[in-house]
């Protein structure tokens, strides 16, 4: 393996072939000096202008033709450096799809993302832009605003509608003092501008940045979706709660928005739903599928499923504001639940509202040991909690307020 190094704070680049190893420095600024350093030590001293004539010779050597798809679609050029780490990605080599119809322009940026050590694809029309992203699945776009048929709005906009590719980072080309295309863009989705003619630098980090932001999120979206796959398996062991979850998330939002909460405190509710029992994944099916009544080793055993759920999702940052509620929802007003016996507003106020959900929706439910109650009869045995100081009052009577709110809405 060879290493190279510049000056430059921070800049190191490992490469996992010794051939063409030129075309792999980057440009850093001038008057500093670069020096590689193989495996066994030895060391070279080169010029940054030496290595910057061999990278362009070189990137443009390595030009190569790729039929795209779609019918008269463009021939593409793809310019590769197989077998190399990309721009300090992994051996997935990044790939960037280049659309605008003026071809000087498109050639220019692929020329340089070329020398970058990006698979460029191109197209030069925003019709056939969303079939190629089905086939070729690029980490970014580098969309021209202006062009005939399907301009670079629509196709953005598109794009960011569709689940499948709404994570795909798109980058506006506009012109220099175009703040009317910018307002636009970012009013469809766009994640990024840049301007003509393209100056290389920026360039290269606005794409390095947003393809690495893109497959951070990419892995984020697989391990959220692990989860919600693990909470709806866990549902499927206990055949007596039916479509709980699904229930809970429903309902989760139109309280939320009931209460005028902000968006992402409905998102976390709306989470709950699906992953407020997660932790029950760690209870032995002897105690959490037991027909009859727990016995108090059972109930400690049971218990434990909030702090199991807790550190299941622990690790993701977009979880922090379900965790509050997975770990603290089995908690009362008066200081008599679990797990932490917390009190009155000490609960998160989240959890004193999913909690809210969660009991209404197990009581209008039926189960094996039990008919489903009628809505008056499931807010009776609330209020009753309530009293008794379970619950909080004034919460309470506000969801008390909301379902027979929805009851109206329903019959007229």
């Amino acid at each position: 393996m060879i290493q190279w190094k510049s000056n430059h704070t921070g800049f190191t680049e490992q490469i996992l072939s010794e051939s063409n190893p030129i075309s792999r420095v980057k440009s850093i600024g001038s008057n500093h000096a670069i020096g590689s350093q193989n495996s066994e030590g030895y060391s070279l001293g080169l010029s940054q202008e030496d290595f910057m004539l061999e990278d362009r010779q070189a990137a443009y050597s390595w030009i190569k033709a790729d039929v795209n798809c779609g019918d008269h679609s463009l021939v593409s050029r793809t310019l590769q450096a197989k077998g190399y780490k990309v721009n300090g990605f992994d051996l997935d080599q990044p790939k960037v799809l280049v659309v605008d119809d003026h071809a000087a322009s498109r050639m220019t940026a692929v020329a340089l993302l070329g020398m970058e050590g990006y698979e460029v694809i191109e197209a030069d029309r925003g019709s056939i832009v969303v079939g190629l992203v089905t086939q070729k699945q690029p980490d970014l776009i580098l969309l021209d605003v202006m062009m005939p048929g399907m301009d670079g709005f629509e196709v953005c906009q598109l794009l960011k509608q569709d689940e499948q590719t709404r994570l795909i980072p798109v980058i506006f080309i506009t012109a220099l003092n175009d703040r009317r295309s910018r307002i636009r863009g970012i009013e469809v989705g766009a994640d990024d501008f840049l301007t003509k003619p393209f100056d290389r630098v920026e360039l290269a980090a606005r794409v390095k940045s947003l393809v690495r932001q893109k497959r951070l999120n990419e892995d984020l979206d697989h391990a959220e979706q692990v989860l919600f796959s693990i909470a709806m398996s866990i549902e499927s062991r206990d055949p007596n709660t039916g479509d709980h979850c699904e229930r809970l998330v429903k309902l989760g939002q139109v309280f939320g928005e009931y209460l005028n909460l902000s968006r992402y405190q409905i998102r976390d509710l709306m989470w709950a739903g699906y992953l407020h029992d997660i932790g029950k994944v760690g209870i032995p099916d002897a105690v959490l599928l037991k027909k009859g009544e727990l016995t108090p080793e059972d109930w400690q055993i049971m218990q434990q499923h909030v702090l199991i759920g807790e550190k299941i999702c622990q690790p993701l940052r977009s979880m922090r504001g379900v965790i509050p509620i997975i770990r603290h929802h089995h908690e009362r007003w008066d200081g008599s639940g679990y797990l932490d016996r917390l009190k009155g507003d000490d609960i998160p106020y989240l959890a004193q509202v999913f909690q809210l959900i969660d009991i209404y929706d197990a009581l209008t439910s039926e189960r094996p040991y039990k008919r489903a109650f009628t809505s008056a009869e499931a807010l009776s045995v609330m209020q009753q909690e309530a009293d008794s100081g379970w619950r909080n009052p004034k919460l309470m009577q506000q969801f008390a307020e909301f379902i027979r709110f929805c009851q109206k809405k329903e019959r007229e």
